[in-house]
């Protein structure tokens, strides 16, 4: 027999996704006015694909841990940073290089991640304010570690990394021996033309390896360990009485979601081709996490569906916005300015209608409740 569809589920549809529905919308109203061909967007989307999904993917761990939105992530983004300057000044080249530059972030990586885990857990309940102020710290200890330790504590001798001065990082170190190296390994094009021009580049190395990733997720959810986690994100304290070591297990969560965020940023950059050394990792962190919540994730509750749906739709919108702008009042600008309005707005957005529906449910537990003892009481 079907269930007949009432106004309150439609209520509460809108509600839970609310946030994708704006986007749906706003794509829908932008790609007629930007005016791009569908393989053209189609291309920038398997591209955006390709470049995000592991450093989105990095957010969920924390998430089933109870610990929210791990704006720390921007912790992995540095070491995969440092892990690339090194291999760039050691001049190790393509897929070998980027695997270098991996072996180098992952000790880093769990450093920073138990370094942050250690501290949320003296923060129980502020997570993510916390994060996003360890995040700002340890930006602070990066910028003088390749500000002025490399090159001068940390030999580096490469001119192509090194200032004339000796020390320092340069701004922008050309990652060209490492571009698009997963990429290229193997892929295949598609609706070429007679001349094989054209057409669509599918990158099916990096999609099985963000396929692996995903595996690995859906995987370690059913372990003791994940079961563990997905117990403490419910109560921490019924998970205590149950023997489990609360500390440990968030600070593991902050740990896999760090070394995951490392080696999304290697991917991330190789794609690029270009490492800006002391902003490339500032907005990873905010870019994610609102992909993730137009996806329709929450504080709470975030899937896979959630990330590759919002990583089309956050993207979609970075790419329609600027063409939309130019050909609406003349200015592309707009479209940037509307980017980080729209990452800023999407997160606040999602936070507010959490603490929204957090309110609602437990006013409807609380009157549940009541009726309960009323009703036991009669």
């Amino acid at each position: 027999m079907k269930k007949e569809i009432t106004s309150k589920d439609v209520r509460k549809f809108l509600a839970n996704n609310i946030v994708p529905i704006i986007f749906i919308v706003l794509c829908a109203v932008c790609i007629p006015i930007a005016g791009y061909s569908g393989q053209y967007l189609v291309d920038q989307i398997i591209t955006r694909i390709v470049r995000n999904s592991f450093l989105v993917l990095s957010l969920l761990i924390p998430i089933m841990a109870g610990m929210g939105l791990n704006f720390g992530m921007t912790l992995g983004a540095m070491a995969g940073q440092i892990g690339l300057i090194f291999v760039t000044s050691w001049n190790v080249v393509s897929i070998p290089g980027l695997l270098l530059a991996a072996i180098i972030a992952t000790p880093i990586a769990i450093l920073l991640g138990w370094f942050c885990g250690k501290m949320l857990n003296m923060a129980k309940g502020r997570e993510m304010i916390t994060s996003y102020m360890i995040s700002f710290f340890m930006n602070g200890v990066y910028q003088l570690v390749v500000l002025y330790g490399m090159g001068a504590l940390i030999p580096i001798h490469s001119n192509r990394v090194i200032l004339p001065r000796g020390y320092g990082v340069r701004n922008t170190v050309d990652l060209l021996d490492v571009r698009k190296s997963i990429d290229n390994f193997w892929s295949i094009r598609i609706f070429t033309d007679e001349n094989g021009m054209g057409g669509l580049t599918i990158p099916l190395l990096t999609l099985i390896l963000i396929a692996i990733l995903c595996v690995i997720i859906i995987w370690f959810r059913k372990t003791k360990i994940g079961q563990d986690m997905r117990a403490v994100g419910q109560d921490m304290e019924v998970a205590r009485e149950a023997g489990i070591k609360v500390e440990r297990t968030r600070i593991l969560a902050i740990v896999i979601s760090t070394v995951f965020a490392a080696y999304g940023m290697i991917i991330y950059l190789s794609n690029m081709g270009t490492l800006n050394t002391y902003n490339s990792h500032s907005q990873i962190g905010m870019f994610s996490i609102a992909a993730l919540l137009v996806g329709g994730a929450s504080v709470s509750r975030a899937s896979i569906k959630n990330v590759f749906l919002g990583i089309i739709l956050f993207h979609l919108m970075f790419i329609l916005t600027p063409q939309a702008g130019r050909n609406l009042i003349g200015q592309a600008q707009i479209g940037e300015f509307f980017r980080v309005f729209v990452s800023y707005g999407v997160i606040t957005l999602s936070l507010v209608l959490y603490e929204i529906r957090t309110r609602r449910e437990k006013a409807e537990s609380a009157n549940q409740l009541a009726t309960e003892q009323k009703e036991a009481q009669a």
